[in-house]
């Protein structure tokens, strides 16, 4: 017996090993793609969030918002379908689907294979619309320079404390349907605090898609970075 309990034990130790080397692999690749992009000059944007939290209908309000200064290319990821892709498809910028074939996380191996096949050269932004689900795509680095994390109103103001990962990997919160909070139990306050509980500091915009509040300060803050990747870029090839 006890062998057999020693045995069992080694076989988890090399179990948890493994796991911890895949995971360091993809993180490697993610700082190496990461590089890549600054080097072209593209920002690249992962936005992460629940099934129905209003990820499509916010890009489209900011694609409408950002196409006419800045080259825009966007991975639309499911499982199935292309239904969010030919969404996006109708503001005229550079759109492909990827299918996960019932993955519910995006790697940086898939990131990667989708960048080469949208095209990056001549792009100044990308964004990857990631699976919808609140634990799995924040446990992988995709090579994103930034993660926008989408909390509906619907959804609760709790979901910060009972998904923390999703939260602490966020570089800002989009709170989304903000114009439905009266119909809700939802305080726009205790969001801000729950989301600062997991990432203190965060910046997080209170939006709506339908009626456009919140939707420039997030707009100013995607340019700022955009831009900032861009003097990143130009630095380092010598541009004035």
């Amino acid at each position: 017996m006890c062998g057999q309990s020693r045995q069992a034990s080694e076989k988890a130790l090399l179990t948890v090993e493994i796991k911890e080397d895949i995971t360091s692999r993809n993180n490697a690749q993610a700082a190496a793609l990461r590089q890549l992009l600054r080097e072209k000059g593209v920002f690249y944007l992962n936005v992460m969030s629940s099934p129905g939290s209003g990820k499509t209908s916010l890009l489209l309000s900011l694609i409408e918002r950002l196409k006419h200064d800045y080259r825009i290319g966007v991975i639309e990821a499911d499982i199935d379908s292309d239904v969010d892709a030919k969404t996006i498809c109708q503001t005229g910028v550079k759109t492909i689907q990827m299918h996960t074939a019932g993955a519910c996380h995006i790697t940086c191996q898939m990131s990667r294979e989708a960048l080469d096949v949208l095209g990056v050269d001549g792009l100044d932004i990308v964004v990857l619309e990631n699976i919808g689900n609140l634990v799995c795509p924040a446990e992988f680095d995709t090579g994103a320079e930034k993660n926008l994390v989408l909390l509906s109103v619907p959804e609760g103001d709790d979901k910060p404390l009972k998904y923390p990962l999703m939260f602490m990997v966020a570089s800002a919160v989009a709170v989304t349907k903000a114009d439905v909070s009266p119909a809700f139990d939802f305080s726009l306050q205790r969001a801000r605090e729950n989301i600062h509980i997991r990432n203190p500091g965060v910046p997080v915009f209170f939006t709506s898609s339908l009626t456009g509040a919140g939707i420039d300060a997030l707009e100013t803050y995607i340019r700022t970075e955009a831009d900032r990747i861009k003097g990143v870029c130009a630095s380092a090839s010598g541009q004035p």
